[in-house]
Order: C-alpha cells, then structure tokens, then sequence
C-alpha cells in the first residue's frame, strides 16, 4: 500500500507498483499528483520523465510482473526518486541493449538529473537520481539540447553511437553546432563574439535565480 510520511523538512512517500507499460503510466501520474500535494508541481515533468526511465527499466530489465516500489524524498530544495526491485543486475550506460528509446532513456537520466547511482539491497538493488527542485525550466532546456543535438549529429554523420561513445559523440556535436552558429550571424552581419557575451549572460541569469 502506499504510504506517505512528513519528518519536518523531509517528506517521504512510497508507491508500490507492478512492472508493466499499464502500470508505469499510472505510477507517473501518481508522481505527479505526490508532488502537486506537496507544493512543488513545477518539478513534475522532470520528475514524470525520470520515473518513467527507471519504472521502465525494471520491465525490460527485470520483466513484465514483477513488484517493484518507487520512493519520492524531498530533501530541502532537491526532490530523490528511487526504484526497489528484486534484482541485483545493476543496470549500466555502456551496455543498454534495449533500443533506441530506452537508450535515450538513459542519457537523458544523467542529462536530467543532478546525481544517480544504484545501491545494492538485501532484497535486490535500487536505482536513484535526484533533481534539483527549483531547476524545472533548466532540466527542460537541456532535455531540448539533447533532442536537438541528436537530429544535428545524424543529419551531419547518420551514425548511431551508443554508451560512452555517445556522450562525446553528443559534446562533438554541440562544439560543431555552435560554431556553425558562429558562422551564421558572421554571414548575416553579426558580431560573433557579442552573440556569445548574450548568450552567457543569459545562462549565468538563469543558473544564478535557479
């Protein structure tokens, strides 16, 4: 049964859950209505894609009926979601084998959250990631960046690049991008340099009210 605690500035709620696609779309939903009640909703749609990458992996990884629970903890300003399960396979980026979406999936776990790890039970293992509770429009931005910067790798090289090898493939990408944006406001009369002062200006504004 679930089961909610409050603890002054800890809030602790535990929602059991059986492995399967029926099941991970409501346990989203009851994720997102968790934190509705506890006054942050604004980290529900980073939250809600979190859930469903970890939800997810113990159907593929684990398989379709097993139990599972999934712990919400706020800490402070940062919002902890772990996944329980009955296996200690401990899930790894350089060997997700269970497609493209999945490993998406994954990149975007260590895109979105601020840190993630797993942690061996004596009933199996969890599965964690913590976000930053005021971070929203951040996580959103960079789960942008992602999408773009995966459309701007294959248009330019058509090449699918897994693991490790993504994620430089990914900072590759992001270096050419911009310097092809460089090239466009020089084409258009613009001055480079001052594109880039706008820009940082408006990321340390950002970082800084985050």
């Amino acid at each position: 049964m679930p089961g909610c605690e409050d603890t002054g500035t800890r809030l602790r709620c535990v929602l059991p859950f059986e492995a399967a696609p029926t099941e991970v779309r409501l346990l989203r939903r009851a994720a997102a209505k968790q934190l509705s009640r506890w006054g942050v909703p604004t980290a529900a749609d980073d939250a809600e894609l979190l859930v469903t990458e970890l939800a997810t992996n113990v159907v593929k990884h684990v398989g379709e009926g097993a139990s599972a629970a999934l712990v919400l903890e706020r800490m402070g300003e940062r919002l902890r979601l772990e996944v329980h399960d009955k296996s200690q396979q401990v899930p790894s980026l350089k060997s997700a084998d269970c497609g493209e979406e999945c490993g998406r999936g994954l990149h975007l776990l260590t895109a979105l959250a601020v840190d993630w790890g797993t942690v061996l039970t004596a009933m199996g293992k969890a599965v964690w990631c913590e976000i930053s509770i005021s971070a929203g429009s951040a996580c959103r931005r960079i789960e942008r960046a992602v999408e773009m910067l995966e459309a701007y790798r294959g248009a330019s090289r058509g090449a699918e690049l897994r693991g490790s090898k993504r994620g430089i493939g990914l900072e590759e990408s992001a270096v050419e991008l911009i310097a092809d944006l460089l090239h466009w406001t020089a084409a258009r009369g613009l001055d480079p340099d001052d594109i880039l002062d706008r820009a940082q200006m408006h990321y340390e504004a950002e970082a800084e009210a985050a």
